[in-house]
């Protein structure tokens, strides 16, 4: 594992803390969940901590929405848990651009600076399917002035569209557009898994 992806002692304490204040705050969240066990796995993935201080550092105040209680031989669970990105509106430091390199790569001019999916990878998180991106809704009012991208059924991927969700008028809206387009109200929001 590259050093880069690993935080020092300070950054790991400051975000840690920083996560834990948040975890506290939003408890309606993480129902059932103790920070203190939270804490005890992350602290044995540094890699994962790279994620979320990458998560954190482009504005998406990461936050544990879920725990994956059975073990992987029952019904794919992990025991994990499971954290998005939990800011009010999209994460400011990953908008404007378009769905995926392919779509990135297939622009001749006025080309963004990235894409969600490379951003994502690079980042070593998920883009939201639907399915969690409608569960975080639950779980407060998010991109009620921005979108986000979300993972894209193959099919429509093939034909040059991806997918993004917002939430107006009290419901949560999915949408299309090519793949290649980008807004500057426009970003992702990701998954991590620990």
């Amino acid at each position: 594992m590259s050093s880069k992806k690993n935080l020092s002692p300070k950054q790991t304490e400051d975000l840690l803390k920083t996560l834990k204040a948040r975890f506290e705050k939003n408890k309606n969240r993480h129902k059932g969940i103790d920070w203190n066990d939270v804490q005890a796995k992350l602290e044995k993935s540094p890699a994962k901590l790279w994620s979320l201080d990458e998560m954190e550092t482009t504005g998406g105040e990461p936050d544990v929405v879920d725990f994956d209680n059975l073990p992987r031989r029952q019904a794919g669970k992990t025991g994990e848990y499971i954290f998005y990105d939990c800011s009010a509106e999209t994460p400011k430091g990953r908008r404007s651009i378009c769905y995926d390199h392919e779509a990135l790569e297939s622009r001749k001019e006025h080309k963004p600076k990235d894409s969600a999916m490379n951003m994502a990878a690079e980042m070593g998180i998920e883009l939201l399917t639907e399915e969690q991106y409608r569960a975080l809704q639950q779980l407060g009012e998010f991109d009620l002035k921005t979108s986000s991208w979300i993972v894209t059924p193959a099919p429509i991927r093939k034909l040059g569209g991806a997918l993004f969700c917002d939430r107006r008028y009290d419901t949560v809206f999915l949408y299309h557009n090519g793949a290649d387009s980008y807004y500057a109200a426009r970003g992702f929001r990701g998954a991590l898994r620990v």
